[in-house]
């Protein structure tokens, strides 16, 4: 990688998504009208990257890629926005990570159906290595399982932060749950991975388990909890007009590491990405909406926020 200036990498899904938006689900064996459709990059950690990158903070993506058109896209929406992809190896002969997404206008949620691909797994080289090594943040989403836990070993030798969005509830997360400094799941995975039946609870269960620094667990339109050790505190989501979901947690996951870039605190880290959220979610595609650090701050300035 070129130069030290990266200050966040991260590890994890990467996706093509095909975003069909649709007046309403149709019935089963019925044909419907899409009212658009058009690719988009998605993912956990690739969005992540992007949010964090168009927030103002220098970013890389580790990773593979195929060389087919899912794969060429995928590089090319990474460079589009500024993300470092000196990183990523690309392969030939593989099939690349794939979604469609059903976005339905008169409920703003969506459906997602998506075919993984056979990309080999991760394997870090040298410069890879050196990449987590200089970088402030890690960001891992539980995919690439292998390459993430030697990753995030790497960054626990080396003072590099550990930031896991706890989406998915995979085999094994156990691995890298013990290796995590910040720690955000989202309420499904904290219930589910705990048993409990509160997310207050949960976050505290979590803390005992595996004793990040902070557990943030999100509830989506209802905001969510930070908790270090001590207290719960509740932080807000905020109202808006939504025209696209999809790919909001992962928005808040990178907005979150590029305010810890910043020297926010955490609880300001919330509001931050809590906001850069619900912004993203007034406009179509889960990258192209994210807004930049100003917008942010103005949105929360309008609604008497000022962060420290």
């Amino acid at each position: 990688m070129t130069g030290k200036k990266v200050k966040i990498v991260g590890i994890g899904a990467c996706v093509m998504d095909t975003l069909v938006t649709v007046p309403n689900y149709p019935k089963e064996d019925t044909k419907l009208k899409a009212i658009s459709s058009k690719p988009s990059g998605g993912g956990p950690t690739g969005t992540g990257l992007v949010a964090a990158q168009k927030l103002g903070e220098q970013t890389a993506y580790i990773g593979v890629l195929s060389d087919d058109n899912g794969g060429v896209f995928l590089q090319n929406d990474f460079e589009k926005y500024g993300v470092n992809t000196d990183c990523v190896d690309v392969l030939s002969g593989y099939r690349s990570f794939t979604s469609i997404i059903w976005l339905a206008q008169d409920t703003a949620t969506r459906t997602i159906v998506f075919d993984k691909g056979n990309l080999p797994s991760l394997q870090l080289n040298e410069s890879q290595k050196q990449a987590i090594v200089d970088s402030q943040i890690l960001m891992i989403d539980g995919n690439e399982i292998d390459a993430a836990e030697e990753a995030c070993k790497i960054a626990r030798e080396n003072n590099t932060k550990v930031l896991y969005d706890c989406g998915g509830l995979y085999e094994g997360v156990e691995r890298l749950l013990k290796l995590t400094d910040v720690m955000i799941p989202s309420e499904e995975f904290a219930l589910g991975h705990t048993g409990c039946e509160t997310i207050e609870d949960a976050a505290a269960r979590l803390y005992e388990l595996y004793r990040p620094e902070i557990v943030v667990i999100t509830c989506g339109k209802d905001g969510g909890i930070i908790y270090d050790g001590v207290e719960v505190v509740k932080y807000p989501a905020f109202l808006v007009e939504a025209v696209d979901t999809n790919g909001s947690g992962d928005v808040f996951h990178g907005a979150f590491a590029a305010a810890m870039v910043k020297g926010y605190s955490y609880m300001d880290c919330c509001l931050f990405a809590s906001a850069t959220s619900a912004i993203k979610c007034t406009g179509m595609g889960a990258r192209q909406s994210v807004p930049d650090e100003r917008t942010v701050l103005e949105f929360l300035k309008d609604r008497g926020i000022k962060l420290s």
